[in-house]
């Protein structure tokens, strides 16, 4: 899939991958990568910026955690991300309604002759 498919898309993305509970950055990577089917492919470089953008908008909020002897930030969502999520998701149940009415159109309407 293209890159710029995503665009736009990203913060819903990050967002729905973190509704469950936190994930540290490689996590959410692969989980959009899992949910996807292997369709999307998210880069760090793509997604560092974003979830810092989303924690200073305050949809997110991060804390340090151990793992093992590494030391990883994990990102969670807050109550504000919560509900900016779930807005995100009746745009985008709008948005393909609209595109999949025009892309794939009812058969129009017989009339009787």
């Amino acid at each position: 899939m293209r890159a710029d498919a995503v665009r736009g898309h990203l913060d819903g993305l990050l967002l729905a991958v973190l509704e469950p509970g936190p994930l540290h950055g490689y996590a959410i990577i692969a989980a959009v990568q899992y949910r996807s089917g292997g369709a999307l492919e998210l880069r760090t470089g793509t997604i560092y910026p974003a979830l810092n953008r989303l924690e200073r908008l305050g949809l997110l909020c991060s804390s340090w955690q151990s793992v093992g002897e590494r030391r990883r930030r994990a990102y969670e969502l807050t109550d504000a991300g919560r509900r900016h999520l779930a807005a995100e998701r009746t745009a985008w149940s709008e948005f393909t309604a609209a595109i999949g009415s025009v892309l794939n159109p009812a058969a129009p309407p017989r009339t009787a002759t």
